[in-house]
């Protein structure tokens, strides 16, 4: 791939991204208000495991880069702080409609439900993180969206482009991992009412980012350039 060529596809990829930014902050949203008091500790530790789990990602990153060569650990740390910004825009503008939006036929959400975030706001859901402010659901889901496909870049560090990985990040979060966390995850998705219960993320989280077998396969014997 030449200088120009990677010129190029950055401009179209920043083009893309800074057009769904300015969507996300100026977009019509409608946030409803809590009028009742929620449980502190409730609240406390909600924001303390999001927090921690936001820590997961570069965490993540400096164990990924202390496992590779040299001339690839700034790359490969790449991948996973580069997961924090994509995947929250994604999160935000349709992501979290896929996995938490009214549910279709129980195997995926409403892409309008919550799109830019519309509905979303320090208001409980009926049915949904009923005991916490929905913005705060809506947070701490986004941190395991997250760290999954940080998690696979492990299975093809040094053997994959920086393009090609954003493109798999993008479509990872929206056609693999928003469906499976709806199914698992939504009252009305058809894992859920079968009744898988899935309180630490092995199913949504860490099947999903099973997929790196496949990637580690594929990719087999491939060399980073």
């Amino acid at each position: 791939m030449t200088v120009q060529t990677k010129k190029k596809y950055g401009t179209i990829a920043f083009s893309i991204f800074f057009i769904l930014t300015l969507l996300c902050c100026f977009w019509p949203s409608v946030h409803p208000e809590n009028s009742e008091p929620f449980d502190t500790g409730t609240m406390a530790w909600m924001l303390s495991a999001s927090g921690l789990v936001l820590l997961m990602t570069p965490g993540l990153s400096f164990f990924y880069g202390g496992m590779v060569s040299p001339k690839n650990i700034i790359s490969t740390m790449l991948q996973s702080f580069i997961a924090l910004g994509v995947v929250s825009i994604l999160w935000y503008v349709v992501g979290f409609s896929l996995a938490f939006g009214d549910s279709i036929g129980g195997f995926i959400g409403n892409p309008m439900s919550f799109a830019f975030f519309n509905n979303v706001g320090t208001a409980a859901h009926p049915a949904i993180g009923t005991s916490i402010p929905f913005i705060l659901f809506a947070a701490f889901q986004l941190k395991f969206a997250i760290i999954t496909p940080a998690l696979i870049t492990g299975s093809f560090a040094e053997r994959v482009r920086f393009w090609g990985y954003l493109i798999f990040v993008c479509l990872f979060a929206l056609v693999i991992y928003a469906p499976l966390a709806h199914w698992t995850w939504h009252p009305e998705g058809f894992l859920f009412k079968w009744g898988v219960l899935d309180f630490a993320g092995g199913t949504v989280v860490h099947i999903s980012a099973g997929f790196a077998l496949a990637g580690a396969m594929v990719l087999a014997g491939a060399k980073h350039t």
